[in-house]
């Protein structure tokens, strides 16, 4: 599944065609994706203006002049074509062949930019949502996601507060998305790998007992909290400014791949030597909570 970075670089290549436009024309070409679409959902976005285009976690959001607010998540195989005259490019397209057939664009908005946005999803993992913003508090979608990684509000004292207490790996707690919202798994393993901690390590060392016993609520961060948090911004900003990851189904809004895949340390590394100076380990796999987990035994601790 396409991870913040992705996300990301998909809004930026949407953001030139829909942010001031006015949907001219919206279809919903089958009844559902995922989810089945609302009965009024053609009917709120025709003839509205989209006045910003954000991401919330792994969700686009288009703010609309009407005060709606359109949801919509990739899921594991949706991608955006951007069709103008001349010119067809595929924010977020994937690395491997995907399915080019008109019989899986399941949604298409023809924009006043002179775009029409159409929506491929084969495996229908995807889906759209129009909520009005009053309401998002309230989404179950939303509802209780945790703090934006790169925004200003995530910090050392923060994650050590979410991970006071908690006896699950360091890697569960940061893939629970009401601890730190939008990580995913390629991500996680290359902070914990940049921050030397393993993805072993328990959740509630990154919070000192000390600080709990001074009454700070959830103790105070430990240095591995601080390390964490700086790996986390580097490697999520790193990623965003390569496009973000090709391994399987990201391609930069130009048409390009994103190379960030090339910067991996260990993620998809399975007995290469490890990149981090005077180690000579060699990274390591294994499954945690259902997913590959890409290690360093020797430097991460």
């Amino acid at each position: 599944m396409p991870e913040l970075p992705e996300v990301e670089t998909v809004r930026r290549g949407l953001q030139p065609v829909m942010e001031g436009a006015k949907i001219l024309v919206a279809e919903a070409r089958r009844p559902d994706l995922r989810f089945p679409f609302q009965p009024d959902f053609v009917a709120r976005l025709k003839g509205q203006v989209v006045t910003g285009l954000g991401r919330r976690a792994k969700y686009l959001m288009a703010d609309l002049a009407s005060g709606d607010v359109l949801l919509m998540h990739l899921g594991m195989s949706g991608s955006f074509r951007v069709i103008k005259p001349g010119n067809d490019t595929q924010p977020g397209e994937f690395h491997y062949p995907r399915a080019k057939d008109s019989t899986h664009d399941h949604v298409m908005f023809r924009m006043s930019s002179g775009a029409d946005i159409v929506f491929n999803d084969p495996r229908r993992f995807g889906y759209m949502k129009v909520i009005a913003r009053n309401a998002l508090e309230d989404e179950p979608l939303l509802r209780g996601l945790g703090p934006e990684p790169l925004g200003n509000e995530f910090d050392a004292a923060m994650l050590a507060r979410s991970c006071a207490g908690k006896t699950t790996s360091l890697k569960a707690a940061l893939l629970d998305q009401r601890v730190v919202a939008g990580l995913g798994n390629i991500y996680v393993c290359e902070a914990l790998h940049r921050s030397h901690l393993s993805p072993r390590r328990i959740a509630a060392t990154l919070s000192t007992k000390s600080g709990q016993r001074k009454g700070v609520a959830g103790g105070e961060p430990t240095d591995h909290a601080k390390r964490l948090v700086g790996a986390i911004h580097t490697v999520l900003n790193d990623a965003i400014k390569a496009g973000g990851s090709s391994l399987r189904d990201h391609r930069q809004t130009s048409g390009e791949l994103g190379y960030f895949q090339h910067s991996f340390k260990v993620y998809d590394r399975e007995g290469e030597k490890c990149t981090t100076p005077r180690c000579g380990g060699t990274v390591k796999r294994f499954t945690q909570n259902g997913r590959s987990t890409f290690w360093c035994p020797k430097c991460q601790k």
